[in-house]
């Protein structure tokens, strides 16, 4: 990565929140490429720290924090989220209730229950099976809308974060 990024490119910044906690795997406390007093990276040295332990931040000055809240508080992130609400708020509300329709159906209307429909096939079966398409209808329209009403914006804004806390804007 060096070679592409240059040496800066290999710090991770304590600042920010998706590494909260050194990750010996990842270069921490007890493994590999962290970063030395002089900011370059080698064994040893604490991830995410410049020189004498200082803490790195994004060239604007801005901690990553500041960056996330002011995402966050975007009207881009808040469209987002209020697309996600629309969809899921409704969809988990009908679901819980079909589910909960069927239970109490299951547990209080028996001679509904065990009417026969075909074979052996009776209501409870059938109802028991559409749990499951319901399930699979629910998961692949959550699918259809978020690819549709959602996840171009979402990687949007995921760039543009990512941009902002490297110090460069678009």
């Amino acid at each position: 990565m060096e070679k592409e990024a240059g040496p800066e490119a290999v710090v991770t910044r304590c600042d920010d929140p998706w590494y909260d906690e050194p990750d010996p795997a990842r270069g921490g406390r007890d493994g590999g490429a962290a970063v030395t007093e002089d900011g370059r990276s080698g064994p040893g040295a604490e991830p995410g720290r410049g020189p004498a332990g200082t803490c790195l931040e994004a060239e604007s000055g801005r901690s990553a924090a500041d960056i996330y809240l002011e995402v966050q508080r975007s009207p881009a992130f808040q469209e987002v989220r209020r697309r996600y609400r629309r969809f899921v708020v409704p969809a988990s509300a009908a679901f819980l209730l079909w589910y909960l329709a069927y239970v109490v159906a299951a547990t209080t209307a028996h001679d509904l229950m065990a009417r026969p429909v075909a074979g052996a096939l009776n209501v409870a079966v059938l109802t028991g099976l559409g749990q499951f398409l319901t399930t699979f209808l629910l998961t692949w329209a959550y699918v259809r809308h978020a690819r549709l009403h959602r996840d171009r914006a979402a990687l949007e804004l995921r760039w543009d974060t990512q941009e902002m806390t490297r110090g460069v804007r678009r």
